[in-house]
């Protein structure tokens, strides 16, 4: 299955907080994710709005599976995630009630880029 990926303009960052931790204010923005766990507050956002004394991985570049995915399609992530593995590209995946955000590395979006191309997928920029 061949999908249409649509790269986000921001440059978001991971971090993580301990379990107990509010949401804090600067987890805001275009794009943003908080998922608790019993062992962490883990947050996308924005890399510009984290502290700089926060825990967190910078520098991702997200691709957003272009339109509504039903929950019935099968195989979706595996495919893309797949295609990236081969080319040794690792991948931050971010799932919503709608479609499937991949984050990969700024450093590695060129070559992730050509791999999903040459998978038969189409990466639009925005304008």
């Amino acid at each position: 299955m061949s999908c249409t990926l649509e790269r986000m303009t921001e440059t978001l960052a991971v971090c993580r907080l301990a379990a107990d931790a509010d949401a804090p204010t600067w987890a805001s923005g275009e794009f943003v994710c908080v998922t608790r766990t019993p062992d962490e507050l883990s947050i996308v956002c924005p890399e510009g709005n984290i502290p700089e004394d926060t825990p967190a991985e910078r520098g991702w570049s997200a691709l957003r599976v272009a339109g509504q995915l039903d929950f019935s399609l099968v195989g979706v992530l595996a495919g893309l995630t797949a295609t990236l593995a081969e080319a040794r590209i690792s991948v931050f995946v971010i799932s919503t009630y709608d479609t499937d955000y991949l984050l990969v590395k700024e450093a590695d979006f060129s070559a992730a880029e050509q791999a999903l191309v040459r998978a038969g997928h189409t990466v639009k920029h925005a304008s």
